[in-house]
């Protein structure tokens, strides 16, 4: 049987699954799949409707064009990254309160609160250092064309976008809806060679699936993940290790991804010799863009072999 590529997307509501699904496959593959390839769309979990077919992805590093950046904006020239962080833990509690799952949570998620804080850090000194003349050594910024606010803002997005999803996961009660979407997109795949990939909180949501099926993977593809904090690892249901099935396993991440804040899945992740974790440079305005990662040739080299060698 010929080899298929099942994508779970990341944080955010996205456009409809099919345009989703081409828009990856473009990145990837340079054309349309087809049938070859599935997208396990869990946005609807989340979100009421998808995004307008023209309407920029913000946290795929897009124009950005939207409602949310100019009053974000103008509230990041004077709030401190204190009161952003207390805002947006408060906000991602009231929503599970809303659900009437308030207690769920409990102290665990303070350790994840840890994460959040790091995410917001990381992303005002990025929009600081876009100010200068030349990029720091530490810090490569090829400088957005925006005012300093503007790139905060841009950069607290995907902040709050991120957390927040991965709050709903673990403490809101979405990630049984989410996992189950994974898996049915992972049903009567058990012929051709089968290739996995995840962006962002969608490697959280692939991981636990294939850890609770074992199902035969040849190549795993995660993208600017954050499975190698350990914030998150506390809250998996299973301690890391490659699943079952999986025979390589392809981390790729940007030293500048605010999702991806620790790069190296190998250390914890065993037995080491499946896993390679790749730095590669994502160009996209929050460095976390999907289809930047997708156009790696570290990543897209390895999955074409696998359709290659199929043929």
């Amino acid at each position: 049987m010929p080899p298929t590529v099942v994508y779970v997307h990341g944080n955010g509501n996205k456009p409809r699954a099919e345009l989703l699904k081409s828009q990856w496959d473009t990145a990837l593959f340079g054309r349309d799949m087809g049938a070859a390839s599935r997208m396990a769309y869990w946005a609807p979990v989340r979100y009421p409707s998808p995004l307008p077919d023209l309407r920029p992805d913000p946290l795929d590093g897009g124009p950005e064009l939207i409602e949310e950046l100019p009053a974000m904006a103008e509230r990041a020239e004077a709030e401190p990254p204190e009161e952003f962080v207390a805002r947006t833990l408060d906000e991602a509690r009231r929503e599970a309160g809303d659900l009437g799952l308030e207690g769920r949570a409990g102290l665990e998620e303070r350790a994840l609160a840890d994460w959040l804080r790091d995410m917001t850090y990381l992303a005002d000194t990025l929009a600081h250092a876009g100010e200068r003349e030349e990029p720091s050594e530490e810090l490569p910024l090829e400088a957005l064309p925006l005012p300093q606010s503007g790139r905060t803002a841009l950069f607290r997005l995907l902040v709050k976008h991120a957390f927040q999803d991965v709050h709903a996961y673990f403490f809101g009660g979405s990630g049984p809806a989410m996992r189950q979407v994974v898996a049915r997109s992972l049903d009567g795949l058990d012929g051709g060679p089968l290739v996995v990939v995840g962006h962002s909180l969608g490697t959280i949501i692939a991981y636990e699936v294939l850890m609770e099926q074992g199902r035969d993977v040849e190549l795993l593809v995660t993208l600017g993940s954050p499975l190698a904090i350990s914030e998150v690892q506390d809250h998996l249901a299973r301690p890391p290790a490659v699943p079952a099935g999986v025979a390589a396993w392809r981390n790729a991440s940007d030293l500048r991804d605010l999702v991806a804040l620790d790069h190296t899945l190998r250390p914890e992740y065993a037995p080491q010799e499946k896993v390679t974790d790749l730095l590669v440079t994502n160009d996209s305005r929050n460095h976390h863009g999907v289809t930047e990662y997708l156009s790696q040739r570290q990543v897209r080299e390895p999955v074409q072999r696998i359709f290659d060698g199929a043929g």
